[in-house]
């Protein structure tokens, strides 16, 4: 079966997704449009790159994608010329965004005929970052899809899209991936070392593509210690010493999502142990699970609710361009002193 094609086997966790893009295409029933969600770097540009080979491969039935033809490989390093992939574009102040001047140019292309593939075929990245003007126009290429043009969007979550775009799609929503399915992953097709592999699939929140590329580079890991020294040098410090933290952070505002990404994932770990004792296989920070049992036993529930729930605020105005150093002020102002 298609099912057991070498493309399809590399993609893990899925299989159930795997199964109803496999099967859509062996009984001829491929829809114009999908729309694969998840968290990012849950692998849902995998998914989408390995859907598109499939639709073109041009090994045996049975073999599809086999990862080795022209059109795999092509496909594989978005150089085919019939596959298109549209990133979101990336502005001065690091925004992102997919622009209306994109979608024309896309749909200028679609409406050209196959070069060589089956279908052709256009991929766009975290569509849920395109802006009212580039969605409207692609909403009439939904409308009036061009026949053999399969769509393949990309988001973080459907409702951030227009709904008139949710209902033309097929959704593909994607979910996390087991903590041991990662580590497995991770030791077994990446040679990963077991306790590396271990700590990875745990920071990881069920994100596949994250654990690798954090074992490929080092630096995401000294990245996130960084971060948690912040944290724990904030709730150490006096009144004074965590508005200068504030001032200092607030110059650097395009690593504060990482930074307070990190926080609040120590946070839900330190309120699973507060709440539950016995909640140790579960934490995502398990190098940090000495301090955190220390943290839970002393830290009043409210006050470790509060910080929780002012972290989350935080990173959701800081999307929302908030000012950078009066939001870290008001959010270091509600954790508590760990001394």
């Amino acid at each position: 079966m298609d099912l057991l094609a070498p493309g399809w086997q590399a993609i893990v966790g899925h299989d159930w997704a795997v199964r109803l893009l496999a099967i859509s295409i062996r009984h001829h029933r491929v829809g114009h449009a999908y729309l694969i969600t998840g968290p990012d770097q849950i692998g849902k540009m995998t998914l989408a790159r390995t859907f598109t080979q499939a639709l073109n491969c041009t090994a045996a039935d049975g073999q599809r994608p086999c990862g080795e033809c022209r059109a795999c490989l092509l496909i594989a390093a978005d150089r085919h010329p019939d596959v298109r992939v549209v990133l979101p574009e990336i502005s001065e102040r690091g925004a992102q965004s997919i622009k209306i001047e994109q979608i024309r140019r896309l749909q200028q292309d679609l409406n050209l005929s196959a070069y060589e593939a089956h279908y052709k075929v256009a991929i766009l990245k975290r569509f849920d970052t395109a802006n009212p003007n580039a969605a409207n126009a692609f909403l009439k290429t939904l409308e009036e899809p061009p026949s053999n043009v399969v769509l393949i969007l990309t988001a973080t979550d459907s409702d951030a899209l227009l709904p008139t775009i949710n209902s033309r799609c097929r959704t593909v929503s994607l979910r996390p991936i087991p903590t041991v399915l990662i580590e497995e992953t991770l030791m077994t097709r990446h040679h990963v070392k077991p306790e590396t592999a271990n700590l990875l699939a745990h920071l990881a929140d069920g994100r596949l593509g994250w654990a690798i590329l954090a074992a490929r580079e080092a630096g995401l890991l000294q990245e996130r210690k960084a971060h948690l020294d912040t944290l724990h040098q904030a709730l150490n410090g006096s009144l004074i010493a965590r508005f200068t933290l504030a001032e200092t952070m607030s110059r650097k505002t395009e690593t504060l999502p990482a930074i307070l990404r990190t926080w609040l994932s120590w946070w839900r770990d330190l309120a699973l142990l507060a709440f539950d004792r016995q909640a140790g296989d579960r934490l995502s920070n398990i190098d940090e699970v000495e301090l955190l049992h220390e943290m839970a036993v002393g830290l009043p529930r409210v006050r470790l609710l509060a910080s929780l729930k002012q972290t989350e605020v935080a990173l959701r105005q800081l999307g929302q361009n908030a000012n950078a150093r009066l939001l870290l002020e008001n959010l270091l102002l509600t954790y508590p002193r760990s001394g």
